[in-house]
């Protein structure tokens, strides 16, 4: 990949290469567009199996976040920093701090949070170092962890989406097919019990899998085998790029949604969705719940977690906006989302070349 022009392509503002060798850091930071602020988006801990994987990750994470802020109202940017270590055994004060004083470094371009691999804890380290870090623990009176918003609101968004195809928001009864058991997809999880849908699930721990049989009711199925499941939704809750033209002619559902950043492998996956008749809400629109918690804490006001859950639960008009957009122009979710975005950014573009 020619990194200059991946980021020429996609318009991305500024990429980052974090060394530390003492501290056993190597990590990147992807800035993606500061239009609407400063960019937000979660540090990730991943063992990449080259660095142009990591470097990718981080880019095409970075721009999803600008898309997500925007399409969401926030005052907030995108970006995305990846840290190439294991996180099982690689974690350690050091490389946090370390990574805060990059952040630091960028004097407020990037605002970091935990993500897949990283924790409260971890971000915690991270803020000793500098004071663009966010999703700190409730006890220091902000947000805590971020997962149960990011859960809440790809239920609501799961709610829109069946009044849609099905003409009620009701869950119950309906069958939820979910791939990945990690922190949001087990709330997702225990919401959709909770309203009795029909959960099959599966995840490379064996005994998360194991756990939410016995405590949630859920049946069980391979890996690979959760796209041939029969089912109403299909929810992607573990890793990127699930969506391709390998796996989307498998899928027996009406709706798609889940929780994954990038779900689609490629941009026309998403028209690929729409000419079978599946009703796709795109990743960034309904997975925007932790990004809407955060920003609440970021408000010169304090966190208030009343608030923050009212804006989680608008998550379900969001999608309604996106599907009359889609339905109004005749195009797909995955591009309605992009245009909702897109035109929100350039308004404010053009509201700032006014004032130049």
């Amino acid at each position: 990949m020619k990194i200059l022009e991946y980021m020429e392509r996609y318009d991305y503002e500024q990429l980052v290469f974090c060394q530390d060798r003492g501290a056993g850091l190597k990590a990147i930071i992807a800035i993606h567009d500061t239009t609407l602020g400063p960019a937000l988006g979660g540090a990730r801990m991943w063992p990449y199996p080259s660095e142009g994987e990591a470097i990718l990750d981080a880019l095409r994470l970075g721009r999803a976040m600008t898309y997500k802020a925007a399409a969401a109202g926030l005052p907030l940017g995108g970006g995305k920093a990846v840290i190439i270590g294991n996180a099982a055994t690689d974690k350690t004060e050091a490389l946090f701090r370390s990574l805060g004083r990059y952040v630091e470094a960028l004097g407020g371009r990037y605002i970091t949070t935990e993500d897949v691999g990283t924790s409260v804890s971890d971000i915690t380290w991270v803020r000793q170092e500098t004071t663009h870090a966010a999703g700190l623990p409730v006890s220091a009176g902000s947000s805590g962890d971020p997962s149960p918003s990011t859960a809440l609101g790809v239920y609501c968004g799961m709610q829109a989406c069946a009044e849609e195809v099905w003409g009620s928001d009701s869950l119950r009864g309906k069958t939820v097919a979910i791939q990945g058991l990690g922190k949001v997809g087990y709330a997702l999880a225990r919401l959709l019990q909770e309203s009795r849908a029909n959960l099959i699930v599966t995840d490379v721990n064996e005994k998360v899998a194991q756990r939410a049989k016995k405590e949630l009711g859920a049946t069980l199925t391979s890996i690979d085998g959760i796209y041939d499941a029969e089912c109403d939704f299909f929810s992607p809750c573990a890793l990127g790029a699930v969506l391709s033209e390998k796996t989307i002619p498998r899928l027996k559902c009406r709706v798609v949604a889940g929780c994954a950043n990038n779900q689609l492998q490629h941009e026309e996956d998403g028209e690929e969705l729409a000419r079978r008749g599946i009703l796709y809400a795109p990743d960034y629109i309904i997975n925007a719940g932790g990004l809407i918690n955060i920003s609440v804490e970021l408000e010169h006001t304090g966190y208030n977690p009343a608030e923050a859950e009212a804006k989680v639960r608008a998550i379900h008009n969001t999608v309604a906006r996106v599907i009359a957009l889609a339905k109004a122009e005749g195009i797909s979710m995955a591009r309605a989302a992009d245009r909702l975005a897109e035109q929100r950014i350039s308004a404010v573009r053009a509201i700032r070349k006014l004032y130049l």
